[in-house]
């Protein structure tokens, strides 16, 4: 999501890499998250190490993913910017959907994502960059 203003700019193309993946629209799945729930989930981490809980490893997303092809769609009508979409082959080792199994976080802290719609996170994403674009 950290690309949403470079996406968005005039004469900008996106690539996805592969379109032929077993996944409904042949595009690769991931567990995009929400800044906000992501900041959340290490404040409470670490409220859980300063009360002297055991360091752990967690899995934090929300236990389903979005395509790639919804992402950049969903990008397209939040920011009303028509882009390039670009079929590009597949990367080695792309895996065909990645998503987090959050049991884990969800029962060791009381971690609730309140961001979960593709849309708020897309939108979120596009104003940041939108209002602070990245000075090179």
């Amino acid at each position: 999501m950290s690309r949403c203003g470079t996406l968005t700019s005039p004469g900008q193309a996106w690539a996805i890499y592969g379109t032929d993946y077993p996944t409904p629209d042949g595009t690769c799945v991931r567990d995009y998250i929400h800044v906000e729930d992501l900041a959340t989930a290490h404040l409470l981490a670490l409220a859980h190490l300063l009360e002297g809980g055991a360091s752990e490893t967690l899995n934090c997303g929300y236990g389903y993913g979005f395509s790639v092809k919804e992402v950049l769609e969903t990008v397209r009508r939040v920011s009303k910017v028509d882009f390039e979409i670009i079929a590009a082959g597949r990367r080695d080792g792309d895996p065909p959907a990645l998503v987090a199994n959050t049991d884990k976080i969800r029962t060791l802290l009381p971690w609730a994502p309140r961001h979960q719609d593709l849309e708020t996170i897309c939108a979120t994403a596009f104003h940041w960059e939108k209002n602070y674009p990245h000075k090179n």
